[in-house]
C-alpha cells in the first residue's frame, strides 16, 4: 500500500512539473504574437497576421498600369501593410516597413480606411452594404481576439504561479484545472478567431482580379499562437487530471499521529487495573 502511495505521488509531482513548464513555454510565445508588428524591427516586423500586398493594385492588363502604380506610390500608397494584434505596419519592397501605428488598445484593421485615406486624403466614398457588413465582423473579431490574447497571457503566468500548489490536495488542482480550462479557452478561441479573419481576408482580396491585391498569411504569429493556445489546452488536462487521480501523499500526517497513538496505548497497559485490587480489599473484609 505504502509503495502505491508513493507511485502515486511521484506521478503527481511529475504531472506538476509537465503542466508547470507548458505554462513557462507559453508565455514568451504570447509576448512574442503581442508585441509583434508593433515597432520596426528585423524580427518583430515579421510577426503578423496577414500582409496586403498593393505594390501592382492596378493590373497589368490596364493599359499604362506601370505609370498608374507610380503614381498610386507617389500619392502615398505603400507597396504593403502588415496586421498584428494592436497595430498595423506598412513600407515599401525595396526599403522594408517604413512606419508602424502606435499600439492601440483594442486595435482593428480597417483596410478602406487606410488606402482611401492615403489616396484620397481622407475623403469619405460610400461603401456598398456587403462591405460594411464584412467590416464591422471584422472589427468585433479583432476586439474580441485582442481581449482574450490580453487576459489569456494574464491567466497563464497566474497558473505558472499556482501550479506547485497542486501538490497539496486535489481542490487546488480542481481550483487551478478551471482557471486552466478558462485560459485554454480564450487562447484558442482568440487563435481560432485570427484564423479565420487571416484565411478569410486572403480568399476574399486574391478573388478580386480586378483588385490585383496580394495577401500573404504570416506563419511565425501563427506557430507561436497555436503553440501557446494547445499548450495551455494540454496543462489544463493535465491539472483536470489530478484533480481527479493520483492523489497527494498524506502518511505524514498518519506517521506523526502513530507514535502518540501508541504510546497512548503503551501507557494504557503499563497503568494497573484497580478492579483486582479491589476485589482482594473485598476478600479480607469478609474473611
Amino acid at each position: 500500500m505504502a509503495v502505491m502511495v508513493s507511485q502515486a505521488m511521484a506521478v503527481r509531482q511529475w504531472t506538476a512539473i509537465i503542466a508547470g513548464l507548458c505554462y513557462f513555454v507559453t508565455i514568451p510565445f504570447l509576448i512574442l504574437v503581442l508585441i509583434g508588428n508593433t515597432h520596426i524591427n528585423g524580427f518583430l516586423d515579421d510577426i503578423f497576421f496577414f500582409k496586403l500586398d498593393v505594390s501592382h493594385i492596378i493590373p497589368i492588363s490596364v493599359e499604362n498600369s506601370n505609370l498608374l502604380n507610380s503614381v498610386a506610390r507617389s500619392l502615398g500608397l505603400h507597396d504593403f501593410y502588415q496586421v498584428g494584434v494592436w497595430s498595423y505596419c506598412e513600407g515599401y519592397n525595396d526599403e522594408g516597413v517604413t512606419f508602424c501605428s502606435p499600439p492601440k488598445s483594442f486595435f482593428w484593421f480597417d483596410p478602406v480606411e487606410v488606402l482611401v485615406g492615403e489616396l484620397l486624403a481622407g475623403a469619405r466614398i460610400a461603401l456598398p452594404s456587403e462591405v460594411v457588413t464584412i467590416l464591422t465582423l471584422l472589427r468585433i473579431g479583432s476586439q474580441v481576439m485582442y481581449a482574450f490574447f490580453m487576459s489569456g497571457t494574464v491567466l497563464n503566468c497566474v497558473l505558472l504561479l499556482l501550479t506547485p500548489l497542486v501538490l497539496k490536495t486535489r481542490w487546488f488542482s480542481l481550483c487551478t484545472s478551471l482557471i486552466g480550462f478558462v485560459a485554454g479557452l480564450v487562447l484558442t478561441v482568440a487563435a481560432v478567431i485570427a484564423t479565420v479573419i487571416s484565411v478569410a481576408a486572403k480568399i476574399a482580396l486574391t478573388a478580386q482580379d480586378q483588385l490585383n491585391i496580394h495577401c500573404d498569411i504570416g506563419g511565425k504569429m501563427f506557430v507561436f499562437m497555436w503553440i501557446a493556445a494547445l499548450a495551455t489546452d494540454f496543462a489544463f488536462i493535465l491539472h483536470a487530471a489530478m484533480g481527479c487521480c493520483c492523489a497527494p501523499d498524506k502518511r505524514n500526517g498518519s506517521r506523526a499521529a502513530s507514535p502518540s497513538s501508541s504510546s497512548g496505548a503503551q501507557e494504557k497497559k503499563d497503568v494497573p487495573s484497580p478492579i483486582p485490587s479491589f476485589m482482594r480489599r473485598r476478600n479480607r473484609m469478609s474473611s
